[in-house]
């Protein structure tokens, strides 16, 4: 199982990101795309949803902030788009598979292939490691990054938009299902930036105003040469401290940058703030799902730390072809002590402007 070792701890808990080359096999990688390409065949999406998908402030107030379908997305599979793929009246320009930015937000709770991935038992061991007691996925997102099209992803901090108290609370799982490069737009971290707070939050508005978010705080301007490349290659998985500043650039090449990612929050403690996106009793409440059963944890031995496991890939494409129903999994995973190593920190006083 997919135990970190503790050097592997220190340096998520130094740099506030952690690369796990090999995690996932070709197979695992290649059954995930495949999949993803029947949910783009069936895709349908009227005229007055398509909808623009942007990491700029203005642009994403104006697009995602506005409209219902995005809104609404918290516990569904929807479809958000790159920037100029549509004319005037919203026609494709390119073709819909060419011009898809993400799936989300809830493939994790929808789709039998990713539920399995995000429930597997190498990513509750990896979980179970960083001494999460009580981990709910709340969100997941099939980022495509398409070539000459996939857009710039400005600088930003996953906790301004899945807020919690306190903080220390959120965990991104990036997982490349192709090879990520400086060419075609891999991460960029800024390490050991997961220590300062959080800049600015994205917050539901008022019912009834528009737009349906606003900021509180500004980005501050980064110095750009703080930020690390991190290219990856195909079945990396990369862990996110929910505070680690990073971005991605434009993809200027020939070749796609494929990933699945999904957010895990620990929830023992832990308070989601209402004035989140998606936010509970508005919108779609988020699709948090338990990463494990409660009983899950009864073992009390605790396999040795490797950072290259797999499912076979016999197991993991049986799983894959079960595409309904639902198939409980016994992991028998070890019992670890329960403080949250690397998420857990006193909380901070955020540095930002009272909401009006």
């Amino acid at each position: 199982m997919a135990y970190l070792s503790p050097s592997q701890l220190q340096k998520f808990r130094e740099d506030g990101f952690l690369v796990l080359e090999g995690f996932w096999s070709a197979d695992e990688c290649v059954a995930m795309q495949r999949r993803i390409g029947e949910i783009l065949a069936e895709m349908d999406v009227p005229l007055h949803c398509r909808t623009e998908f942007s990491t700029q402030e203005e642009e994403q107030l104006r697009a995602q902030g506005s409209t219902d379908y995005f809104l609404s997305s918290g516990d569904k599979i929807r479809f958000f788009f790159e920037k100029g793929v549509f004319d005037e009246k919203g026609n494709f320009l390119v073709p819909p598979e060419k011009s898809i930015n993400k799936i989300g937000h809830a493939l994790h709770a929808h789709d039998p292939v990713f539920r399995c991935v995000t429930h597997s038992p190498k990513v509750q061991a990896l979980a179970r490691s960083l001494g999460l007691r009580m981990p709910v996925v709340v969100q997941s997102m099939y980022i495509f990054k398409q070539p000459h099209l996939g857009g710039e992803v400005s600088p930003h901090q996953d906790a301004s938009f899945l807020y919690t108290e306190p903080l220390g609370r959120v965990l991104g799982v990036w997982i490349a299902l192709e090879d990520a490069t400086l060419e075609n737009g891999c991460l960029w971290f800024i390490p050991g930036s997961h220590t300062g707070g959080v800049s600015r939050r994205m917050v539901r508005a008022p019912a009834g105003s528009a737009p349906g978010t606003s900021f509180l705080g500004t980005e501050p301007a980064r110095d750009n040469s703080l930020f690390v490349p991190t290219p990856v290659r195909r079945g990396a998985l990369v862990l996110i401290h929910g505070e680690v500043v990073h971005k991605s650039e434009q993809n200027f090449s020939d070749c796609s940058r494929q990933a699945y990612t999904f957010h895990l929050m620990e929830a023992a403690g832990t308070v989601w703030s209402p004035d989140n996106w998606p936010s509970e009793g508005r919108d779609a409440t988020p699709s948090r799902e338990k990463l494990w059963a409660t009983n899950a944890s009864a073992s009390t031995h605790r396999p040795a730390a490797t950072g290259n496991s797999h499912l076979s890939s016999r197991a993991f494409l049986l799983l894959v072809s079960v595409q309904t129903g639902r198939q409980e999994q016994k992991s028998g995973l070890g019992a670890f002590p329960e403080i949250c190593l690397c998420l857990s920190r006193p909380q901070h006083n955020l540095p930002l402007a009272s909401r009006p």
